[in-house]
């Protein structure tokens, strides 16, 4: 496909669509068809006028789109100029953050979705977890062995046991479910820091979760795809 057929294709769907945004998306496709890697370096200036049909100010408000989505870093000097980048998970976690910044995102919400996702992954990983991961969640969970002394131990006991369940998800070997569980993670991290969400403190949560965070390690262990699901999903009850 020509650049000119991907302008045709790409700048047509949404008529509400600013035009920078539409060479945005035809630029994308573009990369995709020549097989462009993080690292290549895009044509200057005059070429993607060209390829694009565009005027310099549109492609240089297009650069700078690009740019805002992470898809590309600019740099100046005798070797500057426009190259691909890839999206950092950070980054990505960060935008769709701020999707939900204003829509009134629960933990009821999060959990909703948790309680579908992870103890499936937590019986797919039964049996396939190495002692020295299996060590790491150990570790992890002797961050909060003690009951929590006051309301602030007890919100970083909460955050500290929300690590448990990213390592969880960085064993996915799935990209896709990892980075949906861990984005997850991140916005139940955020909502805990900036609302006080765990108060009074909750002796009889702190031990229910403990212990069956400890059970869904054993069960990994030992191979138990069952016990792995269900104790995955006490812990989120």
């Amino acid at each position: 496909m020509s650049p000119a057929s991907s302008r045709s294709s790409n700048a047509s769907p949404s008529a509400k669509m600013r035009r920078p945004y539409k060479v945005a998306e035809a630029i994308k496709s573009w990369i995709v068809e020549q097989g462009l890697q993080p690292g290549d370096k895009l044509p200057p200036e005059p070429e993607l006028m060209a390829l694009f049909g565009m005027s310099k100010g549109t492609i240089r408000e297009t650069t700078r789109v690009l740019e805002a989505q992470g898809l590309i870093v600019t740099r100046t000097g005798p070797k500057g100029g426009a190259f691909i980048n890839a999206v950092s998970e950070p980054m990505a976690s960060s935008l769709l953050s701020n999707y939900f910044f204003f829509n009134k995102l629960s933990t009821k919400d999060v959990y909703q979705l948790r309680r579908l996702l992870e103890p499936e992954l937590a019986a797919s990983l039964a049996g396939n977890v190495s002692e020295q991961n299996l060590a790491e969640l150990e570790a992890n969970l002797e961050k909060y062995s003690q009951p929590a002394r006051d309301a602030e131990d007890e919100r970083k006991q909460h955050i500290d046991s929300l690590q448990f369940h990213i390592i969880l998800a960085e064993l996915a070997g799935n990209e896709l479910l990892g980075f949906i569980i861990r984005f997850m993670v991140r916005m139940l991290t955020d909502l805990t820091v900036y609302r006080r969400l765990y108060e009074p403190h909750n002796h009889e949560l702190w031990e229910q979760g403990f212990r069956h965070q400890k059970d869904l390690i054993e069960a990994l262990r030992e191979g138990r795809s069952a016990d792995a699901r269900a104790s995955c999903k006490n812990t989120w009850k």
